[in-house]
């Protein structure tokens, strides 16, 4: 039987106020199509504290109100004793990537963390900085349309492996694992590079 607490996401960028909060708006959204939203909780948060208590950048917001995805969102900054509640943290960026598995107190929780794209699977998994979300804070409407673009590609394949954790759970597995290809996110993804 499953454990009745919900699998908990949380999607991270820099200052929790454009990327993130975007990623969280959207895959909120595509689990409740899903029919998950009952067993999923959707948070969001940046690495660094320059933006705690704003509301999302006003252009983030525009892009996801044109789109039809709902956003109420206050920013705040990720904390290390967060990884003991959540399931599965997912970096905008490769450095956001680095810095929470730095973060991370175990091993196991360092392997918690993955790259949004590395769920999409058109993005360039190859190329350097491939599966990055850029940052939109400084471009216009164009940038963060892209970013959406970015965020909604990956969203379904981040909801088909969250759907199979959940599954999983329910079935009575040890432990729900969100597993994907990705080079980025491979074999030494707890680990820490010198």
């Amino acid at each position: 039987m499953r454990d009745p607490s919900p699998y908990r996401v949380c999607f991270v960028c820099t200052g929790n106020i454009c990327r993130s909060p975007m990623a969280e708006s959207v895959f909120r959204a595509h689990a409740v199509e899903a029919g998950l939203d009952g067993l999923l909780e959707v948070d969001s948060a940046g690495t660094g504290p320059w933006h705690e208590g704003d509301g999302a950048d006003r252009r983030a917001i525009d892009v996801l109100t044109a789109h039809g995805y709902e956003q109420d969102h206050i920013a705040r900054q990720f904390r290390a004793e967060w990884f003991d509640r959540l399931d599965l943290v997912i970096a905008l960026d490769s450095g956001h990537l680095h810095e929470l598995r730095a973060l991370a107190p175990t091993p196991h929780d360092a392997a918690k963390v993955r790259l949004l794209r590395s769920y999409d699977p058109d993005a360039d998994h190859d190329a350097l900085g491939g599966l990055d979300v850029p940052d939109p804070y400084f471009g216009g409407l164009d940038d963060f349309e892209e970013c959406l673009g970015m965020v909604e590609a990956a969203s379904g394949g981040l909801l088909d492996a969250v759907g199979e954790a959940i599954d999983a759970a329910e079935k009575g597995a040890a432990s729900a694992t969100v597993e994907h290809a990705s080079a980025a996110d491979g074999p030494d993804a707890g680990k820490e590079s010198a």
